[in-house]
């Protein structure tokens, strides 16, 4: 197969099509909308290609025939019906600022009256909006697809600034409620963006969206499958290896079959043919770690959470539900489904190495305050585990919570301090990128954290003096006969029995035993 040009930063269809870029063909899920429905509403985290469908929708509804020769939506559309498209997108611009959101909208109505040449005196945004999907309807003799891009973003960038963010957000829902209000008049609509903010909060006027983010049936709407990079991808696959391509990037799951990469991550691999957090990068998610802080919510949970519908739904300025801000930013994704009696619930959880690696590094960062610091403790863990030299693991581990301020303890309520201390371990060999597995059950009782690394095996008990006499937790390790479970590759096992106490907020006890 000839090698094309890798489409990165490319969200015009035109260009990837008549440039000679890859392109994965998603044009059996336009079919499918079209035929089985009219209002559509998905959320993908950021870089996932959303922005690049929406076009694709812009150039088959203006009947832009020759851009879709060869894919499969080709032979199945009469190309002689063009319909009028309303392209909306709120991408750019400073939504933190007081009024500026109408301000943006109206700059964009006035760019689609200009180029259709329609003229309106509304001085209204939804009032200006259904004058002109009305008057595009009748100059065409047709229905008009409405598109909007990044519908959400007005309200997600000024979250921290709560006033301007409901602003943002009833300003919205009067906006969408044009869209029903003009039903007669449309043809298509699909809205995309980041989050899934209540149907209550935002879409109350719109009550006829089809959401479709958690449909079976669109799961790979969005993202590349095993089977795009195998065929599409085939000539850049050389030299990579798979399995380490499939643990960093792969593992996004929105309830299909097939798990999907991250479109970003996977181009930028194949341009710089190395192993980095792509994605991860070109967001720092000071937002999301400030909340799991506040809320006290363990590292070791985010890799097995439960949420229901209703929970991942739960989105609004004032009511952010832990797990779906997690999933619908694209830190979290679905593991598996759990039906219970009539209800479903999801099973949620890292999606891949990457965002393990990536968002554990940033809670530690987040606690020392010194990323530098951090980063050379995190090297230096490394390069002891290489020559198991467990004094300097001690060593180490004490210098990292002497560095956490005292002032992080004392602002902070820490209920299950056994928790904390063990969750700030996971983190760290997390942020490593390290094989690891907490709370592990086996017939003798559960584990609380195993480390697979160079050949060896690490099992972690962790206890708090004040709740436990000293020496219980290798007692512990010991006793349950943990190590059993692990015999079966002929590896060394290490047990590590940790101490903490809770006045001294710091190691009391680090004792290594081998099995």
């Amino acid at each position: 197969m000839t090698r094309r040009r890798l489409p990165i930063g490319i969200q015009t269809f035109r260009e990837m099509r008549e440039e000679n870029y890859y392109y994965v063909d998603k044009t059996p899920y336009i079919r499918r909308m079209i035929d089985e429905g009219k209002h559509y509403f998905l959320s993908r985290p950021r870089r996932f290609g959303k922005s690049l469908f929406l076009d694709t929708l812009k150039e088959l509804f203006e009947g832009n025939e020759p851009l879709f020769d060869g894919l499969h939506i080709h032979d199945h559309r009469d190309w002689s019906v063009r319909h009028p498209v309303i392209r909306l997108s709120f991408g750019r611009g400073n939504f933190k600022e007081p009024g500026y959101l109408q301000t943006n909208l109206m700059a964009q109505l006035d760019a689609v009256e200009r180029r259709e040449g329609i003229k309106s005196d509304y001085t209204t945004a939804p009032e200006r909006f259904a004058y002109l999907i009305e008057a595009l309807h009748d100059r065409a003799g047709q229905s008009v697809a409405v598109l909007v891009d990044e519908y959400d973003k007005p309200i997600l960038d000024a979250l921290e600034v709560p006033e301007v963010a409901r602003a943002n957000r009833d300003f919205l829902r009067g906006l969408y409620a044009t869209i029903k209000d003009s039903d007669a008049y449309i043809k298509f609509t699909f809205l995309t963006g980041v989050s899934k903010f209540s149907k209550v909060s935002l879409f109350s006027g719109l009550n006829n969206l089809t959401d479709i983010t958690i449909d079976p049936h669109y799961s790979a709407l969005c993202g590349y499958t095993e089977e795009d990079l195998e065929t599409v991808f085939a000539p850049e696959l050389s030299g990579l290896d798979r399995d380490q391509i499939r643990e960093w990037y792969n593992g996004y799951s929105w309830r299909g079959e097939e798990k999907v990469y991250n479109p970003f991550d996977i181009l930028l691999l194949f341009r710089n043919r190395e192993f980095r957090a792509y994605w991860f990068e070109t967001g720092t998610p000071t937002f999301l770690v400030n909340t799991l802080v506040d809320r006290g919510v363990s590292s070791i949970d985010l890799d097995d959470m439960l949420g229901s519908d209703e929970l991942l739904s739960t989105f609004d300025v004032d009511d952010i539900a832990t797990q779906a801000l997690l999933f619908q930013t694209g830190y979290q994704t679905i593991h598996h489904t759990e039906p219970r009696g009539s209800l479903t619930y999801y099973r949620l959880g890292y999606p891949n190495q990457e965002v393990r690696q990536s968002l554990n590094r940033s809670l530690l960062n987040h606690l020392t305050g010194n990323p530098t610091q951090q980063a050379e403790h995190i090297a230096r863990l490394y390069d002891l585990l290489l020559v198991n030299d467990f004094a300097g693991l001690k060593n180490l581990f004490k210098a990292f919570f002497a560095s956490i301020p005292y002032q992080w303890h004392t602002n902070n309520d820490i209920a299950n301090y056994e928790g904390y201390y063990a969750s700030v371990f996971y983190s760290y060999f997390a942020s490593v990128g390290l094989d690891i597995v907490v709370e592990d059950s086996s017939s003798h009782g559960r584990l609380d954290m195993a480390v697979r690394f160079n050949g060896n095996v690490y099992l972690f008990e962790f206890k708090v003096v004040e709740l436990a006499p000293e020496g219980t937790a290798m007692a512990q390790l010991k006793q349950k006969r943990y190590a059993d479970k692990y015999r079966d590759r002929g590896e060394p096992i290490h047990l590590i029995a940790v101490e903490f106490s809770r006045e001294t907020r710091n190691l009391v006890g680090f004792e290594t035993a081998r099995a």
